[in-house]
């Protein structure tokens, strides 16, 4: 865990974000061109059927589908209101030792809430199957 948060506290700057975007597909006359991505907050997260996925870092929202004319700070805001990162009102190179282990506390929170949820479907889909095996086992359908 400690390799992923010291992985993940990198990001909180710009270059770091920005190294994330090879092979994103809009990168002149639009919005959304890595630049504007990175200081959204975004990573790019590409997969092998969607390559223009970008998560925030910090809220782990992931949005997909992205259009040149979409502006990542605004989609951002919409879609993930409650991030902090999006919200902040200074530079992270500014921010005090106290501010920034706020902020820290505050992206944990997404950490372990997204954890948590993946975990009660993982359980969920399980309790499905298992479920549907028992009703199987008790009318004599094994």
């Amino acid at each position: 865990m400690d390799s992923y948060n010291e992985e993940n506290i990198k990001m909180y700057f710009f270059e770091n974000r920005l190294k994330t975007y090879e092979g994103w597909p809009f990168d002149e006359d639009c919005k959304c061109t890595p630049e504007n991505m990175a200081k959204a907050g975004f990573i790019h997260t590409p997969s092998e059927n969607s390559p223009d996925i970008a998560m925030c870092f910090f809220c782990l929202k992931e949005l997909e589908g992205w259009e040149p004319e979409d502006d990542p700070e605004k989609e951002h805001k919409s879609h993930s209101p409650s991030c902090h990162f999006i919200a902040l009102k200074k530079k992270v190179e500014e921010l005090t030792v106290e501010e920034f282990y706020r902020l820290q506390k505050e992206r944990h929170k997404f950490i372990n809430n997204k954890s948590c949820n993946e975990a009660v479907t993982k359980f969920e889909e399980a309790a499905k199957l298992r479920r549907a095996d028992i009703i199987k086992t008790a009318m004599g359908e094994e």
